[in-house]
């Protein structure tokens, strides 16, 4: 598991470094802060963050949406405060496992695992949850086109699906294609 380390206390950040080879991770980068998280997670091939920070600040948890919007990678935050709208706003910036109190390098590896298998579920979520975005538009697109054929042809709505049903066939396109070209030449 390639890791990026994230942490301005160098002492502390060479503790859990430690922790970390020792848990058989390879530590791809220590970072003393999330200016650049993005491009140094690009620039390390980094697979998981680890971040220890304090009072994880506004600027810090920026960067951190950032790398969740750009370059998506399971983020562990262990920080010293635990406020409720400090934690919401790490878990809204992308932080899969925000652990309070300390970051023992004994567990580390542990809470690392955890991070990885939430962020895969989050992930999982978000491609349905586009899938399904998607699924809705296409079928907006055919009713619409649909709606079109019925009215400029006088066809029931079996028919006028149909209709773009056989198009589609022709022509190898999928519906939402027809549907889409049905629409634009209605348009114009």
């Amino acid at each position: 598991m390639r890791v990026l380390l994230v942490d301005s206390d160098s002492d502390r950040a060479a503790a859990v470094e430690a922790g970390l080879t020792a848990a058989g991770c390879l530590v791809v980068g220590v970072a003393t802060g999330t200016t650049e998280l993005t491009r140094a997670v690009r620039d390390s091939g980094a697979e998981v963050i680890v971040c220890g920070l304090d009072d994880p600040s506004r600027d810090e948890l920026e960067g951190m949406r950032a790398l969740h919007r750009d370059e998506p990678r399971p983020v562990v935050l262990f920080a010293e405060k635990a406020e409720p709208e400090q934690i919401e706003a790490a878990l809204e910036a992308g932080v899969a496992a925000y652990v309070v109190e300390g970051m023992a390098p004994s567990r580390v590896r542990p809470v690392i695992e955890v991070a990885i298998r939430r962020f895969r579920a989050h992930q999982a979520l978000r491609q349905e949850l586009a899938a399904a975005k998607q699924d809705l538009e296409e079928r907006r697109l055919v009713d619409r086109a649909k709606a079109v054929l019925m009215q400029t042809h006088k066809l029931t709505e079996p028919e006028a699906y149909r209709r773009l049903r056989r198009m589609a066939m022709d022509r190898g396109q999928r519906l939402a294609a027809i549907a889409s070209e049905v629409l634009h030449k209605n348009s114009a």
